[in-house]
């Protein structure tokens, strides 16, 4: 089992920037992917959408929106980071922490003036 601590949401005006920290303990596997999905307003988990995702050998992949602003970045075998720049208020939404399957309770992303 894969337990998984996330930090850094919070509020912030658009423009603004936030990182999110992601670290994992448990069954930790030496090759792994971790990353971010995240739940918009109105929108159930099943329908949360890839933020970015990372493996160990720092191959990145990004959602569409995300390219160009949010920057994904591994710290060791269990942690994560997540930087976003240029927040919008359409970025507003529950982060989830993913490790391969697993995923994090979820930290809240609000961006609004």
């Amino acid at each position: 089992q894969v337990h998984l601590m996330e930090s850094g949401g919070g509020l912030v005006q658009p423009g603004g920037s936030l990182t999110l920290s992601c670290s994992a303990s448990g069954s930790i596997s030496g090759i792994n992917t971790m990353g971010w999905d995240r739940q918009g307003l109105g929108k159930t988990r099943e329908e949360s959408e890839l933020v970015a995702r990372i493996n160990n050998f720092g191959d990145a992949a990004y959602g569409n929106s995300m390219r160009g602003r949010f920057t994904i970045s591994r710290g060791d075998a269990k942690t994560v980071y997540l930087r976003m720049t240029n927040l919008q208020p359409d970025d507003t939404a529950v982060y989830y922490c993913k490790y391969n399957n697993n995923w994090g309770r979820g930290t809240q992303v609000t961006v609004s003036s």
